[in-house]
């Protein structure tokens, strides 16, 4: 009976998940000289075989510490550790150009409701080799390595090795852009979100200024990881250096890059312009609502004003009437004359307070 019993418990854990071990995917695409694709997965020791047997080749290698292990991802692939410190100590784009070696930083936009979170994708080519360095927050490179190996068959193979790697990087730069142009789309679906409140002039008004401080901070950071892929693209897109193609129909493809991401930041300045109309509707609600605040508390003013001006006089009357005088005169003679005295008196403030213009207008 323990026997059964420790059997099954020993099933049950075998049945529960187990935490993955290879949280860094680290992957080799090549196009090996014999003319085949492969693709290898393991640790970077076990792909070098493979890159050295390629005719070119693309790594992925996914790092937690994009500084310390990207030196030595860097090293053990032949690049100098220094690219690495160059490009890692740039905000979100950078370009070294060694001549023999290139290193680019791009940024990697991934947008969650309003929360924009940029990560730095860092690209090393040299000669037939291209490497892709991230931290684990980007997954898109991985994606795209289930269609790499097809991609890679498809690259003529009459080519020279630097019109190869320049397919390639565009391939990837593609990639790297059209998965950044995702957040514009949960940006706007937010935006559309937030309108419906524009449309409340009682309520959410907390709330309404929160989510439009964080959709303008949004698109702000936003705009600026598209600028700064941009700014890269340009370096690129005329073949300037020894390690991009100077073909006119890849450098033709870069050159579509660039266009998609001006009109990318054409679509998110145009937000930004209707977010700033909403700001200023918003603006125009909250001072709508203050003025008609206003104007009730004036008119309430203004009332207390009439009463306390109007009463003064049936009060002195009052005062008068309290003293021996009073005794000549009947109690019901002096009830008529401080109604007609009060009367009187808040007609006559209320004229003088209409005449002087003194009594707020009325807003809707």
């Amino acid at each position: 009976m323990k026997e059964e019993q420790e059997s099954q418990k020993k099933t049950e854990a075998s049945s529960k998940p187990q935490p993955n071990n290879n949280v860094s995917p680290i992957f080799c695409v090549a196009m090996l000289k014999n003319g085949s694709t492969v693709k290898i997965e393991g640790k970077l020791e076990e792909l070098m075989p493979t890159i050295r047997d390629a005719d070119f080749s693309w790594v992925n290698v996914q790092v937690d510490d994009l500084k310390e292990e990207g030196r030595n991802v860097a090293s053990m692939l032949g690049f100098k550790a220094s690219v690495i410190d160059e490009l890692v100590s740039q905000r979100f784009s950078g370009y070294n150009d060694e001549t023999s070696e290139l290193g680019l930083l791009l940024p990697a936009v991934h947008v969650s409701k309003l929360e924009v979170e940029i990560n730095k994708l860092i690209i090393l080519i040299k000669s037939n080799l291209i490497v892709t360095i991230h931290g684990e927050q980007i997954t898109r490179l991985v994606k795209f390595a289930r269609y790499a190996v097809t991609f890679f068959k498809k690259v003529p193979k009459n080519l020279e090795d630097v019109d190869k790697i320049s397919v390639v990087l565009t391939r990837i730069l593609d990639e790297n852009n059209e998965r950044n142009f995702d957040g514009i789309r949960s940006i706007q679906e937010q935006g559309e979100e937030i309108s419906k409140y524009l449309i409340e002039t009682q309520g959410f008004r907390q709330q309404l200024g929160s989510d439009i401080y964080k959709m303008k901070h949004a698109l702000i950071s936003y705009l600026e990881a598209l600028w700064a892929s941009l700014d890269v693209i340009h370096y690129l897109r005329y073949g300037d250096a020894e390690l991009i193609t100077d073909d006119p129909i890849i450098l033709q493809k870069i050159g579509m890059l660039s266009t998609d991401l001006t009109r990318q930041i054409s679509i998110s300045e145009q937000m930004s312009s209707v977010l700033a109309s909403g700001l200023e509707v918003l603006q125009s609600i909250y001072n709508n609502q203050l003025t008609i605040l206003n104007n009730r508390i004036s008119l309430l003013a203004v009332w207390l004003a009439i009463l306390g001006t109007a009463f003064i006089v049936p009060n002195t009357i009052a005062t008068v009437f309290g003293t021996p005088i009073g005794d000549h005169v009947e109690w019901h003679i002096q009830l008529i004359i401080v109604i007609l005295s009060t009367t009187l008196s808040v007609i006559l403030a209320y004229w003088i307070v209409k005449k002087r213009a003194l009594v707020p207008p009325k807003v809707d």
